[in-house]
């Protein structure tokens, strides 16, 4: 049997080709040749830009394979270049657009935390940008495995994390600690789950897919990571993992600057659903949650050396301490002034009944520490 990977070099890549190699697949992969990876067996590499048709042709002639893993390109175009090529497609991707947090669908209450992965619009109701147009090559693969061209499945993926991955959230923090940084500052008490995937782990749901062409046929899956975390816990498990205690300074997120790129670009929950790919296929985790989280800040370290130019080539963040120590200072007194209003408050009362005696009535204690006054606990 022979495989094509497009791609094949990035955060998931080196995986699923090593997968492909224990199954026995004679692999190819053709990527662009700005990273390249050793793998655990033989691979035949090709370089060539595989956005444009006319480049996969120049590349690949009228080659065919016994399976197509398209991670990294132009999905709408590469899925139409192998009609004829293969007989079994599977894109890695994203899951494309769902309703926006006021749409009426979601009735009186607005979006949800977590959103159903079956939650994909129709296209005529979309009004337009990058959700709108993933959805729309995810709806043309699924149109072409109706049409019989080939048996088609599409992997969801998440933001990831871990080794290679481009622009990594974590470097925003691990460089901070490094530099001596002692205060981090997060938003809305880091509350937000905001959930990815760890780069094994997403590879692990693409093999399965390869395993499993029956149960995958004409499905899209969501493969995100369980159980869920805070951002604050996130930054927390960094910080013990470098061995060091730091002050989390808490701002509501539109004051919390440095806070925005960890906290992914906005204060809301990122969270679907991803019970199919767990129910049909089997997926579970293959490295535990806390355990990715641990190995990803020890590559990072370990690799900053190489990569460091380039992940802050590509994310937002600007490491400007004198204006984050300026913020704090500011805000930790304008904190103090706030804190220093004088609010009433009730003693602290439990809805329930519970009597010394029989008959007696409902009465709120008047010893009982009130709710201002708990110390507050994070998740």
């Amino acid at each position: 049997m022979n495989a094509l990977v497009l791609g094949g070099t990035g955060p998931t890549g080196p995986f699923i080709v090593n997968g492909l190699l224990e199954r026995g697949y004679d692999v190819t992969i053709m990527h662009g040749g700005f990273h390249e990876v050793e793998f655990a067996g033989p691979v035949e590499d090709l370089h060539g830009d595989v956005h444009f048709r006319e480049s996969l042709e120049a590349t690949l002639g009228d080659r065919k394979f016994d399976l197509v893993l398209f991670m990294y390109g132009r999905l709408k175009v590469t899925a139409e270049f192998m009609i004829g090529r293969t007989p079994r497609f599977i894109a890695v991707g994203a899951a494309g657009g769902t309703a926006g947090p006021r749409d009426p669908r979601w009735g009186p209450l607005g979006r949800p935390v977590m959103v159903s992965e079956a939650n994909r619009l129709p296209l005529e109701s979309n009004t337009g940008g990058l959700g709108y147009l993933i959805q729309q090559a995810n709806e043309s693969v699924l149109d072409l495995h109706r049409a019989g061209h080939y048996n088609a499945t599409i992997i969801a993926y998440p933001n990831m994390y871990g080794p290679r991955q481009m622009a990594p959230e974590d470097w925003c923090i691990v460089r901070r600690i490094l530099d001596g940084r002692r205060q981090i500052v997060i938003a809305d008490g880091g509350l937000k789950i905001h959930q990815r995937a760890y780069t094994e782990n997403a590879a692990q749901a693409v093999l399965l897919a390869v395993d499993k062409p029956v149960e995958a046929a004409g499905e899209l899956f969501v493969a995100h990571e369980q159980p869920l975390y805070t951002i604050r816990q996130r930054v927390e498990l960094i910080a013990r993992t470098m061995g060091v205690e730091v002050e989390l300074v808490d701002m509501p997120y539109p004051l919390a600057k440095p806070a925005h790129y960890f906290s992914f670009h906005g204060p809301a929950h990122v969270v679907r659903d991803d019970s199919k790919i767990r129910r049909q296929l089997g997926y579970t985790e293959k490295v535990e949650v806390g355990e990715a989280h641990v190995r990803t800040v020890q590559w990072l370290i370990e690799h900053r050396g190489e990569f460091q130019h380039e992940w802050e080539e590509q994310i937002d963040d600007v490491f400007d301490y004198p204006a984050e120590d300026e913020l704090i200072r500011r805000w930790k007194a304008a904190y103090a002034d706030v804190a220093s209003v004088h609010v009433d408050s009730k003693s602290l009362a439990h809805r329930y009944r519970h009597p010394k005696a029989p008959g007696e009535a409902w009465h709120r204690p008047e010893t009982a520490t009130s709710y201002s006054e708990r110390p507050v606990e994070y998740y």
